[in-house]
């Protein structure tokens, strides 16, 4: 596989930092910039995350002395020196939106963090193993932005990373209700224990905008392609809490469920155990070798013992059992840093590079 050069735009904040670490021996992404505020514009990397680096390992020692650039002024420079870019900037919505179409009116892909352009309807919304075949909007997205090279794709929500994959999993048994409550870890706003003292003995009962992006962002990734533009699937209608909890990393989600054809446990078992996707056929890098585990144990999955399942890109389920008011419930657990966000948004470029959408210039 080619070699392709990429930039970090974003590079300063949490999820920017795990891209540096998740890219840092990547066999075919080189990250040749890094870019983040204006404020950091000329320091090295190592003096503009000087006493804000939140990851637990070193800073590679690769990107201590890469020079920063500003993500906005130097989007021209950036965009000539990279055939795409990961996109994690801490910017209003309007903002975001607008460098992220600056960008791609570049030439320059955009694989994006944000959700600014998840609502964008012929922007794809992609967790690969579920709807890679979303990408195929592209070609209709170019045209609007009048590109060749350049387009955006996002990945979705954080949260929908512990119950999504199950629900894509069982979809052959209709499923036509859900009822979630996340449990959120503190680093999905970008906090550790030391920035975050109120987080300790306590638990959070609103994460503003959570539930709103949890209930339909997974209608989006289970819809389809059509007319130029995504339309969102009919069912399960679903309904959603999200709660922030004293966990660093991990989110954790409380599912019921029924279905139009109700399956037995073993089937479910079944389904959840061989699902896999593009990722999987096409023995992407970061691919997960097997995206979902179902556990057996009654007290798992963990955060301690299990977020790190397949280096943080898989999703362990586990406490699957009948319920007395839905058919089913489960207990779905995530990486919300890597599988729902870092980690996520390398799969997708990794998938869009496999389909030929990412390219070398």
């Amino acid at each position: 596989m080619k070699q392709y050069k990429v930039g970090i735009v974003g590079a300063t904040g949490m999820v920017g930092q795990r891209f540096t670490l998740l890219l840092e021996n990547h066999p075919w992404f080189d990250v040749v910039a890094l870019a983040a505020s204006g404020r950091n514009k000329g320091k090295t990397y190592a003096e503009a995350c000087e006493g804000r680096w939140k990851m637990t390992v070193p800073m590679p020692g690769k990107y201590k002395d890469m020079v920063m650039y500003d993500a906005t002024a130097d989007a021209e420079e950036i965009a000539s020196k990279v055939d795409f870019i990961f996109c994690a900037v801490d910017m209003k919505k309007d903002e975001i939106r607008a460098l992220e179409e600056k960008y791609a009116k570049l030439e320059c892909p955009v694989c994006s963090n944000n959700s600014a352009h998840r609502g964008t309807p012929d922007v794809p919304m992609i967790i690969p193993e579920i709807n890679a075949d979303h990408a195929e909007i592209i070609p209709a997205q170019r045209k609007r932005l009048g590109t060749k090279r350049g387009f955006i794709a996002v990945k979705s929500n954080c949260s929908i990373q512990s119950y999504v994959p199950a629900l894509s999993a069982l979809m052959d048994f209709e499923p036509t209700e859900v009822s979630v409550c996340t449990y959120q870890a503190i680093s999905g706003a970008g906090k550790t224990f030391e920035t975050f003292p109120d987080i300790l003995d306590n638990v959070i009962p609103y994460i503003g905008g959570e539930e709103e992006k949890s209930e339909q962002e997974p209608l989006r990734v289970l819809g389809r392609v059509e007319n130029g533009q995504i339309v969102k699937a009919d069912s399960p209608k679903i309904t959603c809490q999200c709660v922030r909890v004293p966990v660093l990393n991990g989110h954790t989600a409380a599912v019921f469920i029924n279905f139009e054809k109700k399956p037995t446990k073993e089937q479910l078992i079944e389904k959840l155990e061989s699902f896999k996707g593009f990722p999987q056929e096409a023995e992407l890098p970061s691919a997960p070798k097997q995206f979902i585990r179902y556990m057996t144990e009654d007290n798992r999955p963990q955060v301690k013992l299990d977020v790190d399942y397949e280096n943080g890109m898989g999703i362990s389920i586990g406490r699957l059992r009948e319920d007395s008011l839905y058919d089913y419930k489960f207990i779905g657990l995530s990486h919300n840093t890597v599988r729902g966000a870092a980690g996520g948004a390398v799969l997708c470029a990794e998938t869009l590079t496999a389909k030929g959408f990412i390219t070398k210039k």
